[in-house]
């Protein structure tokens, strides 16, 4: 007889690859009906639905179709982000599940660029989204989110609200002051604008927080990595040797605050002549991908070089933004945040698994 304990049997042999348990032991399935031979339920994944994300979908499909009495499968498709583990200081962002450190090495290997595109790209894939300029002597973000020039702030909840840009909430020191005026504070004063940025403004509930961190491995670092429980951090580098080994140190840097490497993304990785289709690697290729294998940390995506990027970044429309997903850049911005959005739900899940229990016998 066809009940809901007949069909978890059947979606209970459906795994989820990534996590390595099946979508039921995941609590995935929601909202169950079976009524007749009509079975319908909610499939909630861990982490933003990309396109051409179907496969798990079709597999527990299929695991109910198979049982003789039913007649019609309806699946609704939504997803739930999982959070970090929580700890100490976690009241500086409550209700932001998780922290994306966006980090370089050296400046001029487009990390700003990176940061922000990739926050909209996951805004656009449906999750909640906030994007903190946290690089405090040379903020950029706000030019790029078309939101430049000091900005009146209203309140929300008794704190600072963002500013609203591309879909995602977005706090910067560039909307406080002009845009030649210069912030010449030492360590102290920056690490307090940080803290503020962070407890003092409602960024509400948030699935990811991404942090565009200014470059190297200074005071800025130090104060977020004591400030709050970073998820992890995204390692941003171009091809070549030099942008490389500082890449390194910047990465060694994290490793040493004891927190997480979510990966490697390779920006400007190649360029392809819009006329010709000939591709020329300016900066060599494949460095990081090989630096990530040799360091033992996830390698996120190659992203190339698109005139467009520029002039979309200029003109305060980040590249993501438009619809330029079916390009070799759009395309690639999508493999990075769906590489960066797995590693987060692996990591997660795995922090949620070996929580240890302590049982006192008597």
């Amino acid at each position: 007889m066809l009940d809901e304990k007949a069909v978890l049997a059947a979606l209970g042999k459906v795994m989820e690859s990534d996590l390595g348990r099946d979508v039921v032991a995941l609590q995935m399935v929601k909202d169950l009906q079976v009524r007749d031979s009509k079975v319908s339920f909610t499939l909630e994944s861990k982490s933003p639905r990309f396109p051409g994300d179907q496969a798990i979908e079709a597999a527990c499909r299929k695991a109910v179709a198979s049982l003789p009495e039913v007649e019609e499968v309806e699946i609704r498709g939504t997803f739930e982000v999982t959070s970090a583990p929580r700890r100490d200081n976690r009241e500086l962002i409550p209700e932001v599940k998780n922290s994306i450190a966006v980090a370089s090495g050296k400046g001029g290997v487009g990390k700003s660029t990176v940061a922000i595109n990739l926050a909209v790209t996951l805004a656009r894939m449906g999750a909640r989204v906030g994007l903190l300029d946290a690089d405090i002597y040379g903020p950029s973000i706000p030019m790029m989110a078309g939101i430049s020039g000091v900005q009146s702030f209203e309140s929300e909840g008794g704190k600072i609200a963002p500013v609203r840009a591309c879909g995602i909430k977005v706090m910067s020191m560039g909307f406080i002051l002009q845009e030649d005026q210069p912030v010449i504070w030492r360590g102290p004063m920056v690490h307090q604008a940080l803290r503020q940025f962070l407890g003092d403004v409602h960024w509400g509930e948030l699935d990811y927080l991404v942090l565009d961190l200014p470059p190297g491995t200074g005071d800025i670092q130090l104060t977020l990595v004591q400030s709050i429980p970073l998820t992890g951090s995204v390692i941003t580098c171009t091809p070549q040797d030099v942008a490389l080994l500082d890449a390194k140190k910047g990465l060694r840097m994290f490793q040493q605050v004891n927190t997480q490497i979510l990966g490697i993304v390779e920006n400007m990785s190649w360029y392809e002549c819009p006329h010709c289709g000939q591709r020329t690697d300016l900066f060599s290729h494949g460095g990081a991908k090989a630096a990530a294998a040799a360091l033992q940390v996830p390698f996120l995506g190659a992203i190339p070089i698109d005139v467009e990027v520029r002039v979309s970044s200029d003109s305060g429309k980040p590249y993501m933004a438009g619809e330029h997903d079916d390009t070799p850049v759009g395309k690639a911005y999508l493999e990075v945040a769906r590489n960066l959005t797995l590693q987060i739900k692996v990591q997660n899940h795995r922090s949620s698994q070996s929580k240890v229990s302590i049982s006192i016998k008597r």
